[in-house]
């Protein structure tokens, strides 16, 4: 019985189920417990520097300051975000073309995930039977977010970890027998979570088959100017893009500029014609307005200040090309370290995918202090100078048993 109101409340929390934990966040949390100094925390996806460290760039560190002395008011910046920021990264992500086109409108978001969730949500309201083609092996939390919303998602193979090699062949054919309408997630570059990203030749022939086969292509556009510099790396987002009627892409600045903990993002929609664009933008807005309200300020306005000031904006690309570098540097000595590691060199990004079993990455864990996730799945740059070969010399002895 309540004891306040005299009535017997029927049961409400109780009829939750079990979640099970995220298993990424489940990792972290094991590595930041573990107490060996020699453990070495390659699961999360943060960008480390020669001696193990995540720095804030001299660009948004210098954009922080001029913001903390300039800035007025905390007042409210309404559904749309900063306007000026995602002004400001459209170009870096269509060129300066594309971007030009009126059927293309976008808003801010928090983070990368919350672009593809407003995206999910914005498909789901224009069509409650959509469904989307997502390749395989994918990012975890890409179920939940898409699935959330209601859209219907259909597995394509993209990658064998075994043969470390992309399966264009059946991906082409996945995409060849999807329905005019449906939708194909893509990564824009890097391809999470497996470093392996699609030739030029290959985004030629997906830009083909989205245009014939009146597919909308997705992009998941979270690591621009981490593989091959910002430019580079848009090319293919840009060709599905620019070859599809209607198109998504959930952009993220938190790996490029390092503003992890601040979550700053946009999706971008692009439209039949510009007045459709403009229903789209509304949705948006109103999708928006009852998911978070508002995005947070300080992230965005920094990533706009780094961009709106040119020395600033020189400065972030000088270290981009040096984060690029570094990424570059650690996979030629894994590479190098062993044949079967040769693979990694060839791949782009923060991320690739070691031939091991759930059962040897646990033992790696166990017995070196070596965390990451239980698909094989390692943060190339979550190494140190000091501790390449260290891992590298571990994986190896793993995986000759």
């Amino acid at each position: 019985m309540d004891s306040i109101t005299g009535s017997t409340q029927p049961p409400l929390f109780d009829r939750l189920d079990e979640q099970k934990p995220d298993a990424l966040l489940q990792l972290i949390a094991l590595a930041e417990a573990d107490t060996r100094p020699e453990k070495i925390d390659v699961g999360v996806g943060v960008y480390r520097d020669a001696a193990g460290g995540t720095p804030i760039l001299r660009a948004v560190k210098e954009a922080e300051r001029r913001l903390w002395e300039a800035q007025e008011t905390k007042a409210y910046l309404g559904s749309q975000g900063d306007p000026r920021f995602t002004a400001l990264i459209r170009p870096i992500v269509f060129g300066e073309s594309l971007a030009a086109e009126g059927r293309i409108v976008g808003l801010q978001t928090p983070g990368g995930c919350g672009a593809l969730r407003l995206g999910a949500d914005l498909i789901a309201k224009a069509n409650p039977k959509a469904r989307i083609h997502v390749g395989q092996p994918t990012w975890p939390n890409h179920g939940p977010l898409i699935e959330c919303a209601g859209v219907e998602m259909v597995p394509y193979p993209y990658y064998d970890c075994d043969a470390r090699r992309i399966l264009f062949d059946q991906m082409a054919t996945a995409l060849n027998a999807a329905e005019a309408g449906d939708l194909v997630l893509l990564h824009g570059c890097c391809h999470n979570p497996t470093g392996a990203d699609l030739s030029a030749g290959e985004w030629r022939e997906v830009a083909d088959i989205v245009a014939r086969r009146g597919l909308i292509p997705y992009v998941d556009l979270a690591y621009q100017g981490l593989g091959n510099g910002l430019e580079a790396d848009a090319a293919g987002t840009r060709l599905v893009v620019e070859a599809a009627e209607q198109a998504l892409v959930a952009q993220s600045c938190d790996k490029n500029f390092g503003v992890y903990r601040e979550r700053v993002g946009n999706l971008f929609v692009k439209a039949r014609s510009s007045a459709t664009a403009d229903k789209v933008f509304a949705n948006l807005m109103q999708l928006a307005r009852t998911m978070w309200s508002m995005p947070p300020d300080h992230g965005a306005a920094i990533c706009r200040l780094v961009l709106d000031t040119p020395e600033l904006r020189a400065d972030w690309n000088a270290e981009l090309k040096e984060m690029c570098a570094r990424i570059r540097t650690l996979r030629a000595r894994l590479a190098a370290y062993d044949e079967r590691l040769a693979y990694i060199d060839g791949q782009n990004g923060m991320f690739s995918m070691l031939p091991l079993t759930p059962d040897q990455v646990l033992a790696l864990r166990k017995e070196k202090g070596i965390y990451m996730a239980g698909s094989g799945r390692f943060n190339v740059v979550g190494l140190s100078d000091d501790n390449v070969d260290r891992f590298a010399a571990a994986v190896v002895e793993t995986m000759d048993g």
